[in-house]
């Protein structure tokens, strides 16, 4: 399981943002980050977009709960979520695991 961080703004976690992909999904994890597919290309912002609308989706929290922390500009971003816990975030992934979410 990646690590999790608690802050006061939320809770923070790793992701590596494959884009141009054949489908949005979670396809596994690389190190100590998430590996997330994206169809949208790194292009004006939209697979950050695409990466948080995927996560608000994934969590069932608003858009504006989302937010990408550091990493704007790369493929290996830290993603924040604010109004959820720890326990919450782990419940979600850990039912990924194995298994392939998409969206």
């Amino acid at each position: 399981m990646i690590p999790i961080k608690t802050l006061a703004s939320g809770i923070s976690f790793a992701v590596k943002v494959h884009p141009r992909a054949k489908r949005n999904a979670i396809t596994g994890v690389v190190g100590d980050a998430l590996k997330l597919s994206l169809t949208s290309p790194p292009v004006d912002g939209r697979a950050n977009e695409a990466c948080v609308e995927f996560f608000a989706e994934l969590f069932a929290v608003s858009r504006g709960s989302v937010t990408i922390a550091t990493g704007e500009t790369s493929r290996n971003k830290v993603v924040r979520v604010a109004g959820v816990s720890e326990d919450y975030i782990r419940q979600k992934l850990s039912a990924t695991q194995g298994d392939q979410i998409e969206f």
